[in-house]
């Protein structure tokens, strides 16, 4: 049937027996490309039908969809002409996982994080209504997201409009892990009652209300979207899908359903795993050690065995990096241990909390920040803003170990110390260098570790890119220059002794840094050696949303390599 649609149109010509063999075909091919090529599986399986009665009602483009998070798109990139990017293996990286303007007119943002499409499609009704134009805005949201903050702000703004907006609910039971919250104790209740319990979130908003209760249906479904098509206020279409549907272990693990990697061998000495095992450990022996996850607790190693292990020591506040934050805030001030595991790309939601209730009140709590490095994904999920958007604010101590054993001890720390909220970028690779470190004073933290003395030419390599400074002190030592090589370890402060005395017999200082470089760390030693006679090389990321670009070309591109640097410097020198 995948052979008769190329594009929305093609679907209103089928029957609805043959729409139901169409979606049969869409989740098997789901099911070999995402084996393939890893990606967003339960969600996609649970909403194939949602998604074709969708475009069978309605016209896109000019009706607009406006999918939240976007990670659940793929039957609707099938559906929309980029069919051959699931069916030929060749073309399987030629698409991101999210909605992408540039891949083709029927995306009309690229959306990556959480909670944004009721907030996004208020602000299309208010522009279509204001060109008086018409057609329907319909913002189809799920998998937990209704917990994130702006989704409550876009639901209190959009009840107001007096115009067409359709809010689809895709309530498949679950977040990424399990729900966690009030809000999702009414949507149970709700599917309980089929729709009828009298206590309903959404009406108490203002707004209409339809329930679908089999929303893998495509019969149910067209019926329900012919009924609301044009309406002239704002609807919620609550539709009770299932998460991982066709395929059995998806349906019965949908937490380890929900994005799988592709069919390779993955290690298990990963840092989400070291974390896990080393925090268990503390929390057994501390009761006063707490666990938080906004929404993500699978990613950074806090797995389903853990939680109950652990039980009311681990804390899912739902897909809320700015709660998160401040609840740990608030548990520090009190003499409670937290620690927030976070991705670097999620934590940046939370910024403002960061500043004002973290720092600001300068709580002792532990951010641990994953997936923090320049990377070649999607450009919604890279995290290499962390250091410069962290690094400025006062009391705040950033730290970025190199090794295994480092990163324990720089936790360890953390967790004894109650003079600063500290953040700690986990590293990307597991090193074990087989050294013993010893932190017995915040001065350890802030000074830096010269791991090998030489002269002229210093180089500060940061974190991840400490094994970058190895490779190239060697390259350096070819060619006879002794270069010194420094683990500056914290990124938030400048250890201005180590820095005065690199004056003395060097002439050229490199910094490495596995992030934005502007504002990033490099900056600020640049900036120190402004009125010396100092010289200085900046490495990091380039200010551009690298859409799916691969990280050999980002490399090349912001000269992160040794052969590049060696020629910057000569042509310095």
């Amino acid at each position: 049937m995948l052979e008769k649609v190329n594009n929305p149109q093609d679907l209103k010509k089928l029957s609805i027996d043959e729409l139901n063999v169409l979606a049969s075909d869409i989740r098997n091919l789901l099911i070999e490309k995402i084996y393939a090529t890893g990606g967003h599986m339960g969600s996609n399986l649970g909403i194939v039908e949602l998604t074709i009665a969708m475009h069978y009602v309605f016209n896109s483009p000019v009706d607009k969809f406006i999918f939240d998070v976007s990670h659940q798109t793929y039957t609707h990139k099938i559906l929309t002409g980029r069919k051959d990017a699931f069916i030929n293996k060749d073309l399987y990286d030629s698409i991101s996982g999210f909605s992408t303007p540039k891949e083709s007119k029927h995306d009309l943002f690229k959306i990556g994080h959480t909670s944004t499409s009721i907030s996004l499609a208020c602000g299309i009704c208010k522009a279509r209504d204001i060109k008086k134009e018409n057609y329907n805005v319909i913002a189809l949201i799920g998998d937990g997201a209704l917990s994130g903050g702006e989704a409550f702000e876009g639901l209190n703004n959009a009840s107001l409009l007096n115009s067409n907006l359709i809010i689809v609910i895709n309530d498949n039971e679950m977040s990424i892990s399990n729900n966690q919250g009030g809000l999702y104790d009414n949507l149970a209740l709700l599917r309980k009652t089929n729709g009828t319990a009298t206590l309903n979130y959404f009406k108490a908003l203002g707004f209409d209300y339809k329930y679908v209760e089999d929303g893998n249906d495509i019969n149910s479904l067209i019926n329900a979207f012919l009924s609301i098509k044009n309406i002239n206020h704002p609807i919620v279409l609550h539709v009770h899908t299932l998460k991982g549907k066709g395929l059995e272990w998806a349906e019965q693990n949908k937490e380890k359903s929900h994005w799988v990697n592709k069919k390779t061998f993955v290690s298990t000495d990963n840092y989400a795993n070291i974390t896990a095992d080393f925090l268990l450990t503390k929390m057994k022996r501390n009761k006063k050690i707490v666990a938080i996850s906004p929404a993500t607790p699978l990613s950074t190693g806090l797995t389903p065995e853990f939680r109950k292990q652990v039980k009311d020591q681990f804390i899912d506040v739902g897909i809320c990096e700015s709660h998160a934050i401040t609840f740990a805030s608030a548990l520090a001030k009190l003499d409670i241990k937290p620690v927030v595991c976070v991705s670097s790309s999620f934590l940046q939601r939370a910024y403002d909390q960061l500043n004002q209730d973290l720092a600001m009140n300068n709580c002792p709590a532990t951010i641990l920040v994953y997936n923090a490095k320049i990377a070649g994904g999607d450009c919604t999920h890279v995290g290499q803003y962390d250091i410069a958007l962290l690094s400025h604010i006062p009391n705040l101590v950033c730290l970025a170990p190199v090794s295994k054993n480092q990163y324990l001890a720089l936790l360890d720390y953390s967790l004894k110390q109650k003079t600063y909220p500290m953040v700690i970028r986990v590293p990307s690779i597991v090193i074990d260098d087989n050294k013993q470190y010893k932190i017995k004073t915040h001065k350890d933290l802030f000074t830096y570790q010269i791991t090998n003395k030489g002269s002229k030419v210093a180089i500060l390599a940061l974190g991840n890119f400490y094994t970058l400074g190895k490779d190239l002190l060697k390259e350096l030592e070819k060619i006879n220059i002794q270069a010194t090589l420094i683990n500056p370890i914290c990124y938030s402060s400048l250890d201005t002794n180590t820095l005065d005395e690199l004056l003395k017999d060097h002439d050229y200082v490199i910094t490495l840094e596995d992030g934005l470089l502007e504002s990033g760390f490099g900056y600020k030693i640049a900036n120190y050696y402004a009125k010396t006679k100092m010289k200085v090389l900046t490495y990091g990321g380039d200010k551009n949303f690298n859409d799916l670009m691969p990280l050999n070309k980002i490399y090349h591109k912001c000269h992160l390599n040794v052969k590049q640097i060696v020629k910057d410097l000569f042509s310095l020198i």
